[in-house]
């Protein structure tokens, strides 16, 4: 409880030291020490307006009017006047609207821990006949290195020796093994699914891909767009109103305590308490459906979102390619090209092997038992299945083995996740694969649509068959296809209706959902990168949280807003009745605080409803 305690008065030191204050002072006067509790209230409320005046001032020179101009001259006005209470009250009421903002803005964020964590650190360099181990930098343009099965390329190089497939979802989001042989140009980041390979340095670490995207994130965290907070916007005309009904009133009647009875009516504590107050809320509510909203900051761009990009793979799609259409051949059934297929594959661990083994799962296929059961890297296995030599693989690997395709089949129509099965020389059949959509995605989209949300965009590395195809499934007509991680972000950058909110999963959407007004990652089962680069990070494998998440932001921010036009319609009335003269500060001071409850109790509907506070289960439950 005291390291609560401690930590608390660290963190949030002047409000706390402002309500200590405040105790002791009721206490002196209660004892009989009013002198001494006047003197207290009076260096406290002094001190504590200091740094609000240091700040005003900055404001000003930068051209910038918050509501702190209001505050300060009500702080001022009644301590030169002797009304040290209302003067501790007002402090007490702003320093707890900044603590309540430090707490909705949670700004211990690392975006590039993780990114840095999982960069390449060592590299097998091949010396003469010798492989020795040397730290990723040590590498030049030239070296030769060796990668073996599931480690990531260390730098970008180009195959010399052995071809093996990749994963290169961290680089592109694409999901499907890609298959290199000698020759061609990996990057580093990339992992080695299957096969060992010598590759020949083009590039140095500095310089290979994986730097530059945390080089993009780095660039991005620190040029994103200012943000002018929620009360602000309303400061302008409050303060004017205010200054006017008091300065009228000081004029009117020549008395200059009209004027800080006013003011202190006036003071700004509904658009201090309310905004923070809701934001918080919207952000309770938000966590409790496993959607974590980072800071206030970010609920108050996501409600004013115009444009939503989504990645594809991962995000739109489940992330995980499964069995589209299986074909027979002659008078073979599809059942016996997925027994034969499954057969072999389930000694894979290939990641269209694993598609070829739960498509057979699921549809209660028994395996017989296999022998001598060989898998070339990247290209396909052969073995014995019930005494028929079995082949399972790419039309090339089939095609080497001596056995004729069907006449209606043509190897230009196929692609590298398609694979065909032969059984004693003659080929039975096809499976081809996709990376299918969330059943949930469709009524995501549909639901941010009618939020308001008309420009809608798909950003992937995939290509663009791919990717269109998938596009006009769901309705989507703007698609930027074949992107690297500095392709995306110039695809983010160049949006025109603003603000624009990126919704990603990989290590390769990390610079764009720093770059964009609001990253949203999905963070089930994405890179850690990108949950900690995001603004909002979905913490269930659910995309319709998306459009869930927008819903809240938005009624977030219609609650926060109308809490303050309650706190200023209500503040402004009782500017002119106090304008009269017939009331003290002191008692305006008070009836103030009753303002500020009034302005509490609105914007804690953000909260939701009573009953989905407590008969909703928590997304933690959800994930047990």
């Amino acid at each position: 409880m005291f390291k609560k305690l401690g930590r608390f008065f660290r963190e949030y030191y002047q409000f706390a030291w402002a309500f200590v204050t405040l105790i002791v002072a009721l206490i002196l006067t209660f004892a009989g020490f009013t002198k001494a509790s006047h003197i207290l209230l009076a260096i406290v409320t002094i001190i504590n307006v200091i740094p609000l005046i240091w700040g005003m001032i900055q404001d000003l020179r930068d051209g910038t009017y918050g509501v702190d101009i209001l505050a300060a001259t009500a702080i001022i006005t009644s301590v030169i006047m002797g009304e040290y209470w209302a003067g501790i009250i007002i402090v007490l009421m702003l320093t707890g609207g900044e603590a309540l903002e430090d707490y909705a803005e949670n700004r211990a964020k690392s975006e590039l821990s993780a990114l840095l964590d999982n960069a390449p650190k060592k590299a097998h360099l091949i010396k003469g006949r010798k492989t020795i181990d040397v730290v990723v930098s040590k590498v030049a343009v030239g070296d030769k290195v060796l990668i073996k099965p599931g480690e990531v390329v260390p730098v970008d190089g180009v195959i010399i020796e052995g071809d093996t497939s990749f994963d290169e979802s961290s680089l592109t989001g694409e999901s499907l093994p890609i298959n290199k042989k000698s020759g061609d140009t990996v990057l580093s980041g990339a992992v080695v699914i299957d096969g060992t390979i010598t590759i020949k340095a083009i590039h140095s670490s500095a310089d290979s891909q994986y730097e530059q995207i945390i080089k993009l994130v780095k660039t991005a965290s620190t040029t994103q767009s200012p943000f002018v907070r929620l009360a602000d916007r309303y400061s302008i005309p409050f303060t004017i109103i205010s200054f006017i009904i008091a300065g009228g009133a000081w004029l009117m009647s020549g008395d200059s305590m009209r004027f800080l009875q006013v003011l202190v009516v006036a003071t700004p504590c509904p658009l201090i308490l309310g905004a923070p107050i809701a934001l918080i809320s919207g952000i309770s509510r938000a966590a409790r459906h496993g959607i974590i909203i980072k800071n206030g900051g970010a609920i108050e761009q996501l409600s004013a979102i115009k444009t939503f990009a989504f990645d594809k793979t991962g995000t739109l799609t489940a992330g995980q390619p499964t069995v589209k259409k299986i074909t027979a051949f002659g008078k073979n059934k599809t059942e016996d090209v997925l027994l034969y297929a499954g057969a072999l594959e389930q000694n894979s661990n290939h990641i269209l092997a694993h598609a070829i083994v739960d498509k057979a799962n699921n549809q209660d296929i028994k395996f017989p038992k296999t022998k001598n059961v060989k898998e070339e890297s990247g290209h396909g296995l052969t073995g014995n299945v019930n005494g028929k030599l079995v082949l399972v693989g790419k039309v090339n690997y089939i095609i080497s083995h001596n056995i004729s395709l069907p006449s209606k089949l043509k190897p230009s129509t196929l692609t590298d996740t398609t694979a065909l099965v032969a059984v004693n020389g003659t080929v039975i059949g096809s499976i081809s694969f996709e990376d299918a959509i969330r059943p949930e995605t469709k009524s995501m989209l549909a639901k941010i649509k009618k939020l308001g949300v008309k420009n809608i965009l798909m950003v992937t590395g995939d290509n663009k068959t791919t990717a269109n195809a998938i596009a006009k499934q769901l309705g989507i007509s703007n698609v930027k296809a074949d992107c690297l991680p500095a392709d995306k972000l110039v695809a983010i950058e160049s949006i025109k209706k603003r603000p624009v909110a990126f919704v990603g999963d990989g290590v390769n959407d990390a610079p764009v959902l720093t770059s964009a007004e609001v990253g949203i990652a999905l963070g089930a089962r994405g890179s850690t990168a990108a949950s900690e680069t995001a603004d909002v990070v979905i913490m269930l494998d659910d995309i319709s949280k998306v459009a869930q998440g927008f819903d809240i932001a938005k009624n977030t921010l219609k609650i926060a807003t109308q809490s303050i036009m309650i706190g200023i319609c209500i503040s402004i009335a009782l500017m002119l009745l106090y304008s009269t003269g017939k009331f003290s500060a002191t008692s305006g001071a008070i009836i103030q605080e009753l303002v500020d409850v009034t302005v509490i109790v609105y914007a804690l509907r953000a909260h939701g409803p009573w009953k989905d506070r407590h008969s909703h289960k928590s997304f933690k439950n959800k994930k047990s």
